[in-house]
């Protein structure tokens, strides 16, 4: 599994620390109910600002399939920082035990890899937002020793050849074609609205560059600005709560 956090005292591409945790991933879903209580606990000392946009106590467990969360424990086994943030300088690499991450190229026999997808371009209206609405993105693809890579870099749009490409090339790093993902957000600085989506599909050489063919759109879970927080998230319920009981059903039986 990999891990990409940033800064967020910087802001754009060349600024604020950048660092890529790669490890091995362990779900802890084995107690749904204390994950919940732990979820409401560090929630509203993290982010209090949205403590008053929670329901009274009594009306959450409607609510489980948002509140009952499923937490991700990561043991480190590699660590990529980028100190200035600056993605086009190679990063300081901690702990590794592959030669390759540093010279950017492979020099160990490489893992089986799921194949580019191929087949028809998928293309969505929140696609034409990217280059300007969403002037960054995380891009995450699998490196040759079977770790996933996520880096945050500018992202363009090639309309006409229905593109994602990527503005800038990470340095350092064995980016290898195949099946990737382009991930991009924004929130409010206190999390009090967020709007996100993912797009799926291969990453590609073209051109002297990198780009990403889509091949699916994948929506985020949001909360928008304004009046449309609330509708949005009613229509979302039904959805997610017939998803949420059949799942611990499936759990249980």
């Amino acid at each position: 599994m990999a891990l990409l956090f940033s800064d967020p005292t910087g802001s754009g591409i060349e600024s604020g620390r950048k660092v890529l945790v790669q490890g091995t991933a362990e779900v802890d879903d084995r107690d749904l109910e204390a994950n919940r209580e732990r979820y409401a606990r560090e929630a509203a000392r993290k982010l209090p600002a949205t403590v008053k946009m929670n329901p009274p106590k009594p009306l959450r467990r409607p609510l489980n399939w948002y509140y009952a969360r499923i937490y991700i424990k990561v043991r480190p086994e590699r660590v990529f920082v980028w100190h200035d943030g600056d993605v086009t300088k190679p990063p300081e690499v901690l702990d590794s035990y592959l030669e390759e991450v540093r010279s950017g190229h492979v020099e160990e026999p490489p893992e089986p890899h799921a194949p580019a997808l191929g087949g028809a371009v998928a293309w969505d209206s929140r696609i034409e937002q990217i280059g300007t609405t969403y002037e960054t993105g995380v891009v995450s693809w699998v490196g040759p020793d079977g770790f996933p890579i996520s880096v945050r870099v500018p992202l363009e749009l090639d309309r006409a050849a229905k593109r994602i490409r990527l503005g800038a090339a990470p340095a350092g790093l064995p980016v290898a074609a195949g099946r990737a993902c382009v991930t991009v957000h924004r929130h409010g600085p206190s999390f009090t609205w967020q709007e996100n989506f993912q797009v799926r599909g291969d990453l590609v050489a073209e051109g002297g560059c990198w780009a990403v063919v889509p091949h699916k759109l994948v929506g985020g879970f949001e909360l928008p600005r304004g009046p449309a927080r609330l509708r949005n998230f009613v229509r979302k319920h039904r959805r997610f709560y017939r998803t949420a009981k059949r799942r611990l059903a499936e759990r249980s039986g």
